[in-house]
């Protein structure tokens, strides 16, 4: 089941939550990445914590929503999520293994989004996520599918690269080391 919370006036964000954790659990004896603690809560919650204090809308894609889908991907994951929010006004694709994103980064690249068609977080020069998408790559969006997630949309558009001082739009926990890394982060945050 999906938890959805909407307001079409913002573009919604939505919380890639269905992959596999296949190389968190290698590398872990089998956790998925999602259910790891930091610092007390779980990564999926220190994620949606983010999003909620965010105020902007959101909807997160789980594993069951796209069960039903062959080998399915992270571009099953943002057409399901897309599909589920059609009357958003814009997405912003945030995989849920990016626990430290800022609530404060979200609303300003809400705001960049207002006018672009795609806007980009770029962290000492690497991009990182979310992605953001205008209302006029929705059918684009709806179409993707497999592991490429939405990266042949972003190449279709101008991408207007957002310059953020927030290591969270670029460290994910894959590995353990990126989780004990993003620990070392949060405490630095304080």
């Amino acid at each position: 089941m999906s938890f959805s919370k909407t307001d079409n006036s913002l573009p919604t964000v939505v919380v890639l939550a269905a992959g596999r954790s296949e190389r968190f659990k290698a590398a872990s004896g089998g956790q998925h990445k999602l259910d790891t603690m930091l610092q007390g809560r779980s990564v999926l919650e220190r994620t949606l914590a983010n999003v909620q204090a965010s105020g902007l809308p959101f909807h997160v894609v789980r594993a069951a929503d796209i069960a039903h889908i062959e080998n399915a991907g992270m571009g099953d994951s943002i057409a399901t999520g897309v599909v589920a929010t059609q009357n958003a006004n814009g997405w912003l694709i945030l995989p849920a293994d990016l626990p430290l994103a800022l609530p404060k980064t979200l609303f300003a690249l809400a705001l960049e989004l207002a006018s672009h068609e795609v806007v980009v977080p770029v962290y000492e020069n690497q991009r990182g996520h979310p992605v953001g998408f205008s209302v006029m790559c929705g059918e684009a969006l709806r179409k993707v599918s497999g592991d490429q997630g939405a990266a042949r949309v972003v190449a279709q558009h101008k991408a207007h690269l957002v310059p953020v001082e927030d290591i969270g739009c670029v460290l994910d926990v894959d590995t353990p080391a990126q989780l004990a890394q993003a620990e070392k982060v949060l405490l630095e945050r304080g």
